[in-house]
């Protein structure tokens, strides 16, 4: 130890922490080396330059910057439209450029439209560590939905600057371009966008090639502008929840295993259409009875096993749809959803299986018809899970492992680089609407949690 730190006493603590905890842990409670190696470089992190006291995300800074970016696009109901593309799109997002080049970041729009700051590291061989998430809303959206993760990571690059602190790896912001549209930003970075996807019409009336161009971004280039595999050192997203696990449970931090993947499937009843005065009950081919015990058969596939799968027949339409004819054709939908493609097809399989029982004894012809939505499970790397859990340990803050019931930019990161995402609570588990809210506090634990992810990151807790 050098005089310099002999005078440290923040330094002294953390090494006073450190043996202590090396000891009790590995000879008394046989605690595992790699957890023990997470819990010594986050302890560690307060031993270094600028790291005396270990810094705190500012809260107000935080709510300041939400409320700012929520003017761009505010809606009558306290939300915001702030559609991919729109003009209040391109102003929230000159916004953030200019929030990111204050912090003395280098920024540049890729060919995808993602704003991408980068803060130069130590080494310039080392790969660069990338965190961030969206600033685009769904049309009647609310304020936090992608921006929490943003000026999260905003504030990350600014705690960083007041303690005058240099990474060895370069860190890099993203603000990803329509992600409500799709994730298209994401997927153009990935090299995942299809050529179909261009002339989709955005929410603003343009198709995503041309709103692309229209805030900065050239999908012509984006097999040229693509991050490949081990390009990256890590990727984390800090993200709202959007449901009310961790509101509910008065817990502090979603250390999230995986985005779920989704079936989606449209299914067809056919039956006989009749006049339903004149027809007896036990004389119909009723495509509405079937639709219906059919849709109690998902729900049981759903509860009968194990595990956290979710099935849902969200829409129903019955023909002719009048109210004195038994239909004779009903269209509803089927989705399912799960951290693992397995269970997604056990539970299709047990409620096909049920299709065909009530064909049988209803007389109602049943067919699935798969649509292809993309989205498949994706789980999240177990070393990038463990660091983040140690993260809030060190920070006092409680944590729950939980699956991500929504989809993320983070799911097509996974492809490229180890990625983690941190989930802070939504009040209410309200989100997609102006009544969406998360916490100043809440908001600021997620940050100083990013920030010890990334410091843990930097110091080589992948490699253990």
């Amino acid at each position: 130890m050098c005089a310099s730190q002999n005078h440290n006493p923040g330094h002294r603590q953390a090494v006073l922490l450190i043996n202590c905890y090396t000891s009790c842990l590995t000879h008394h409670f046989n605690f595992d080396m790699p957890r023990l190696f997470l819990l010594i470089i986050i302890v560690s992190t307060l031993i270094q330059p600028g790291f005396a006291q270990s810094p705190q995300a500012d809260p107000q800074r935080l709510e300041h910057r939400i409320q700012t970016l929520s003017q761009f696009g505010a809606n009558a109901e306290g939300g915001v439209d702030r559609v991919a593309y729109s003009q209040a799109d391109l102003d929230g997002r000159e916004y953030i450029i200019g929030l990111m080049r204050d912090a003395g970041l280098t920024v540049r729009i890729d060919a995808g439209g993602n704003i991408i700051g980068q803060r130069h590291g130590t080494d310039a061989d080392a790969k660069p560590i990338m965190f961030g998430s969206h600033t685009d809303s769904v049309p009647g959206g609310g304020n936090y939905d992608g921006p929490v993760g943003v000026v999260t990571a905003l504030e990350v690059i600014e705690l960083l600057n007041d303690a005058a602190h240099t990474t060895r790896h370069p860190l890099q912001v993203i603000d990803f371009s329509n992600e409500e549209g799709g994730l298209v930003g994401s997927l153009a970075l990935t090299g995942k966008l299809r050529a179909s996807a261009l002339d989709v019409v955005s929410h603003s009336g343009l198709t995503i090639y041309d709103g692309t161009k229209a805030i900065g971004g050239n999908l012509d280039n984006r097999n040229d502008d693509q991050i490949a595999p081990g390009d990256i050192e890590a990727f984390i997203e800090l993200h709202i929840e959007q449901g009310a696990i961790l509101d509910n449970s008065n817990t502090d931090i979603g250390v999230v295993q995986g985005i779920v993947g989704i079936g989606w499937w449209d299914v067809t009843l056919t039956g006989v259409a009749n006049h339903a005065g004149t027809t007896p009950m036990n004389l119909r081919d009723d495509a509405m009875l079937a639709a219906a015990e059919l849709t109690l058969a998902v729900n049981q596939a759903a509860t009968s096993r194990p595990g956290g799968q979710v099935a849902t027949v969200g829409r129903i339409q019955a023909f002719p749809g009048a109210p004195n004819v038994i239909p004779g054709r009903v269209e509803i939908s089927l989705e399912i959803r799960d951290l693992e493609q397995a269970v997604i097809d056990a539970v299709y399989a047990d409620i096909e299986q049920r299709a065909i029982e009530i064909s049988e004894l209803s007389g109602v012809a049943i067919e699935f018809a798969p649509i292809d939505v993309a989205s498949h499970p994706a789980p999240i790397d177990p070393r990038m899970r463990d660091i983040i859990a140690n993260a809030a340990d060190q920070l006092g803050l409680s944590y729950q492992r939980m699956p991500s019931g929504a989809g993320h930019d983070a799911q097509d990161m996974v492809s490229i680089a180890p990625t983690g995402m941190i989930f802070v609570p939504s009040r209410g588990g309200l989100s997609h609407t102006p009544q969406e809210f998360t916490s100043t506090r809440d908001m600021a634990n997620g940050a100083n949690v990013l920030l010890h992810t990334i410091l843990a990151i930097d110091q080589g807790a992948l490699d253990q």
